[in-house]
């Protein structure tokens, strides 16, 4: 069968699904139906609907978009079966029931943003930052029932710079991954594929890393850690969702100081954890056990993001400045 004859459903929502689909149009591959999430109301009443980056792109396209519910529901089962899929591939979007998974003659695939069996979850890019891992990939791999632990098609491996945020790192996998989709639906095609259970690479259950949900508590940065594991939280939720903690100005009450970007400081000091040091011009130090987080992009509550000289201009000193 040639490329252009296999009939391909794609399923996504955010800019992360865009490009393999964008490689997908643009390599020729028949792509019969797009689905994604229903639009989002936005502004202040819900009455504006935004439509998913993924439902743009393909209506750019003049791809036929199906925005379902429920998965379940028996219209859009109806619907989708209507389209006769040969292969279903499946990037960011949510957890499938059987009868969609299940439905092509080929199976369903799944670009996973991590190198299975580890990061299983909603944010692995996320969680592979925050640990300080030093590399991180990109996994096809065939649905099953239990999310995540399907076969393994191909994988590809990125190394993770220390300086690297997880904008940078979610870059770099959006970008190999529409090509390993390409890749893995060639090799589908092809006949060539070995899948490998995910079984066979588990050492040890209690080796596994999750990658679950974030939450806006799970970006509060807990100040009685040390230098390298607060600056790896920091750039593993920069841009997206941003760690925060609570600044405290003397008299002038708390507010909430989300951090985008910082430098790591070790050395001995004998300052109180959380404590401030300041030279009110570029320098915004905040003691931790084993050194200090130099802090350099910031955004206060209700301000725009700025570059901490332009914070400091405005920066009162007192005698408990400190965050919590």
């Amino acid at each position: 069968m040639e490329k252009k004859d296999l009939r391909i459903v794609y399923m996504g929502t955010p800019d992360f699904a865009v490009e393999s689909l964008k490689c997908l149009v643009e390599g020729g591959y028949n792509v019969v139906g797009v689905i994604t999430m229903p639009d989002k109301p936005m502004g202040r009443h819900g009455s504006v609907l935004q439509p998913s980056p993924v439902k743009q792109y393909a209506v750019s396209q003049g791809l036929r978009v199906l925005q379902p519910e429920r998965l379940k529901d028996e219209s859009f089962v109806e619907e989708l079966r209507s389209l006769q899929a040969d292969l279903q591939i499946v990037v960011a979007f949510r957890m499938l029931p059987e009868v969609v998974w299940n439905m092509p003659r080929l199976g369903t695939f799944n670009l996973h943003a991590s190198l299975l069996p580890q990061y299983r979850g909603a944010a692995p890019i996320n969680w592979a930052v925050i640990n300080g891992d030093t590399e991180t990939g990109i996994t096809t791999f065939f649905l099953k029932h239990e999310i995540d632990t399907g076969e393994i098609i191909q994988q590809v491996r990125v190394p993770i710079a220390d300086t690297d945020n997880v904008g940078i790192v979610h870059d770099k996998l959006m970008m190999l991954g529409g090509e390993l989709v390409l890749e893995t639906v060639d090799a589908i095609l092809a006949g060539t594929v070995k899948p490998v259970p995910q079984e066979k690479l588990i050492q040890s259950e209690a080796e596994l890393r999750p990658a679950p949900k974030i939450f806006k508590e799970t970006c509060r940065i807990d100040w009685n850690k040390g230098v390298k594991q607060i600056y790896d939280f920091i750039r593993g939720l920069s841009p997206y969702p941003a760690a925060w903690t609570e600044l405290y100005m003397g008299g002038a009450g708390k507010q909430m100081m989300k951090i985008y970007e910082a430098e790591k400081i070790f050395c001995q000091h004998d300052m109180q954890i959380g404590e401030i040091r300041t030279d009110l011009k570029t320098d915004f130090r905040i003691a931790v056990k084993d050194g200090f987080i130099n802090i350099l992009s910031l955004q206060l509550a209700g301000k725009k993001r700025m570059h901490v000289a332009d914070f400091l201009r405005g920066y009162r000193t007192a005698n408990d400045n400190r965050v919590e």
